[in-house]
C-alpha cells in the first residue's frame, strides 16, 4: 500500500546510531562560526553551505566522507555550543517523530578550545535533557572514542562515570582501516569489567575482519552499520548460505545498525535498491535502520523510512518490527524498553493502522 511522509513521520521511531557532530542544522553551523569566530568555512551562504556537506559527504569513500566533520567540529568547541547542538538535535528527532534514540559523540574532539571531556559531557548532557523535556522523546548518549585515540581507556572511563545521568554505552568511530578494535582491548576489556554497554563500528569501510574483531575479542554487543556481514553470506542459485561468523551474528541476534543512504554515500553499497538490509531481513539478522548523520546525508528517519517504502515496498507492519528491533537493541534498562515497546511503539502503530 501506497504510504506518505506525513504517516512516517507521525509513526514511532527509535534511532540507535546518529552522530552529534553529524547532524547540525546548516544555519547553526554559520551562526556558531560567527559567534566563536571560526573562519574555516567554505561559505556562509546556509543554502550553500548545507549543499556543500552533502556533496563533500556523497563522494564514496568513508575518509572524504569524515573530511566534512571538521567544521561541524570545528564550531563546537565551547559548552554553549555544544549545548544548542544537543538541544536542537534532541528537537529536530522530537519533531521527526523519535521516541527513544541514542546519540553519539566523541568528547575529545570537542576540547580544542579548552574544555575538559566531562565539560563537554556535562553540556552536551543538558542539552539533550532541555530539548527532549514536554516530548515524547527519550534520548541517552553513547561516548565514542576515536580509533586514532592513544587514550581510549581515558574516555571509557568518562562514559562509566556519567553512567547514571544518561550516558549508555561506548563506542569507537573513525577510519576503519588500519585501526582495528583491538588497538582498544584495554578500554573494552575495563567496560567489560564495568558491566557497561559497547557498541563498535565495524564492517563498514572494512570487512569480516573488524567484524570478527569487533564481536569476539571487544565484547560487541551491537554492530555500527556491519553491513559488510554481507562478505560472509554465499548467494547462488539456491539459498543464500551463511559462513560461520554471518551465522554467530545471526544466532546471537547481534544488532545492525543499519544507516542505507549513509552507506551508499560511503560507497558500501551501490544504492539504496542494492542495500542488502532486504537479504539480511530475510535471513532473520537482528535489523535496525538509522540515520548516521543527518546533515551530511541530508536524511531523517522518515526519510530512511521513505526510502526503503520506495525500494522494497515496505510499509507500516515492517517499520514496527523494525521499531520494535530497535527498542529491544538499545541500552536502555530491560523494564524501561518493554514500557516504551508497549506503552507507546505498538499503540502508536495500532492507532496508525486503525
Amino acid at each position: 500500500m501506497p504510504i506518505d511522509l506525513d504517516t512516517i513521520r507521525r509513526a514511532p521511531k527509535v534511532l540507535l546510531h546518529d552522530h552529534l557532530d553529524g547532524g547540525l542544522r546548516p544555519e547553526t553551523v554559520v551562526e556558531l562560526a560567527d559567534e566563536h569566530g571560526y573562519s574555516g568555512l567554505p561559505t556562509t551562504n546556509v543554502d550553500a553551505l548545507a549543499s556543500w556537506f552533502r556533496e563533500g559527504a556523497a563522494r564514496r569513500d568513508l575518509g572524504l566522507y569524515l573530511e566534512t566533520f571538521a567544521h561541524t567540529v570545528g564550531v563546537m568547541q565551547t559548552a554553549d555550543a555544544c549545548h544548542r547542538v544537543a538541544f536542537e538535535c534532541a528537537q529536530d528527532l522530537a519533531v521527526d517523530g523519535c521516541v527513544y534514540a541514542e546519540i553519539r559523540f566523541a568528547p575529545t574532539l570537542l576540547t580544542a578550545g579548552g574544555l575538559a571531556t566531562d565539560e563537554v559531557i556535562e553540556a552536551v548532557l543538558a542539552g539533550f535533557h532541555e530539548g527532549s523535556d514536554g516530548t515524547p522523546l527519550t534520548v541517552r548518549t553513547l561516548i565514542t572514542a576515536m580509533r586514532t585515540d592513544t587514550d581510549s581507556v581515558s574516555v571509557a572511563e568518562a562514559a562509566v562515570r556519567f553512567r547514571d545521568r544518561g550516558v549508555v554505552g561506548f563506542d569507537i568511530a573513525g577510519r576503519e582501516a588500519g585501526y582495528p578494535p583491538t588497538m582498544h582491548l584495554e578500554a573494552f576489556q575495563y567496560l567489560q569489567r564495568e558491566n557497561f554497554h559497547v557498541t563498535i563500528h565495524a564492517g563498514e569501510a572494512f570487512g569480516l575482519a573488524s567484524i570478527w574483531e569487533a564481536v569476539q575479542f571487544c565484547g560487541a554487543e551491537r554492530l555500527g552499520h556491519g553491513v559488510r556481514i554481507v562478505d560472509d553470506i554465499t548467494v547462488g542459485d539456491g539459498p543464500p548460505a551463511l559462513g560461520r561468523l554471518a551465522a554467530f551474528v545471526r544466532d546471537r541476534r547481534i544488532p545492525l545498525e543499519l544507516c542505507p543512504t549513509s552507506n551508499v554515500h560511503t560507497g558500501a553499497v551501490d544504492s539504496i535498491a542494492e542495500h542488502p538490509i532486504g537479504m539480511l531481513r530475510t535471513l532473520g539478522f537482528r535489523v535496525t535502520v538509522n540515520t548516521d548523520n543527518r546533515l551530511m546525508s541530508n536524511v531523517s528517519m522518515t526519510s530512511e523510512l521513505m526510502a526503503l517504502h520506495e525500494a522494497f515496498g515496505w510499509g507500516l507492519d515492517d517499520f514496527r518490527w523494525l521499531t520494535i528491533n530497535a527498542m529491544k537493541s538499545a541500552f536502555l534498562p530491560f523494564d524501561e524498553r518493554l514500557d516504551i515497546i508497549n506503552k507507546i511503539v505498538k499503540p502508536g502503530y495500532a492507532d496508525l493502522s486503525a
